[in-house]
Parts: structure tokens; sequence; C-alpha cells
């Protein structure tokens, strides 16, 4: 089992910034990817950012260039910066760990979400 652990949502005015972290502990011996979700109410998750093992990224188009999501491998630790932050960045934001299995079969894990509100 691994457990998720979301800490620094928050409140902030638009143009303002927050810093979210997720730390995974349990039964942990890889982790592949580790990524963000959001959901806004009355719309379905989505994608925030992404980040390999070996550090590769994606984004979602409406966080490029405002949003860095970096991990500290030896923490089992995924970070998302959220700079320039709108109104529309206002949802639940949910860690998102992948772990291998067996095989190449994988399992996700979801912390339990944290808040974030952006004041226009």
């Amino acid at each position: 089992q691994v457990q998720l652990v979301e800490s620094g949502g928050g409140l902030v005015q638009a143009g303002g910034s927050l810093r979210l972290s997720c730390a995974a502990s349990g039964s942990i011996v890889s982790i592949n990817e580790m990524g963000w979700y959001r959901q806004a109410p009355g719309r379905q998750r989505e994608l925030v950012a992404r980040i390999t093992s070996g550090g590769s990224t994606n984004y979602a188009d409406s966080v490029k260039g405002r949003f860095t999501i970096s991990r500290d491998n030896a923490k089992n630790t995924v970070y998302l910066q959220m700079n320039s932050l709108k109104p529309e960045d206002t949802a639940i934001y949910y860690c998102n760990v992948r772990v291998p299995i067996i095989l190449t079969a994988t399992y996700d894990y979801w912390g339990q979400g944290t808040r974030v509100t952006v004041s226009s």
C-alpha cells in the first residue's frame, strides 16, 4: 500500500502563487510517473502536469508557462509550483502516483485532494 499526503492548497488572489506538495510513503519499491490532476465544480477531472522518473514532463495547455512540476526521488515527493494563478485555476487538485506491480502493469494511487481557490 502507498499513502499520499498532499499539502499547499489555499486561497490566493489572481496573479499570486502557490506550491503544492505530495509525499508518498508505504510499500514503495519504485515510482514510475507522478502527476497532478484537478477537478473544478461540475467538470471532469483533468490532467494538469505529469513527470516521469527520468524527469520528462508534460503539461496541460492551459497551464504551460505558469506551472512547473518537479519531483524529489529520494523523498518520493512531487511538487507543483503554480504562478500567475487565474480564477479558472480554482479546483481541487489531486496527486497521482503510478507504481509498477508486475511485468508492464502499473497501479495508480490518488491523494485526498487539496483545494485551490483563486479570487479575482
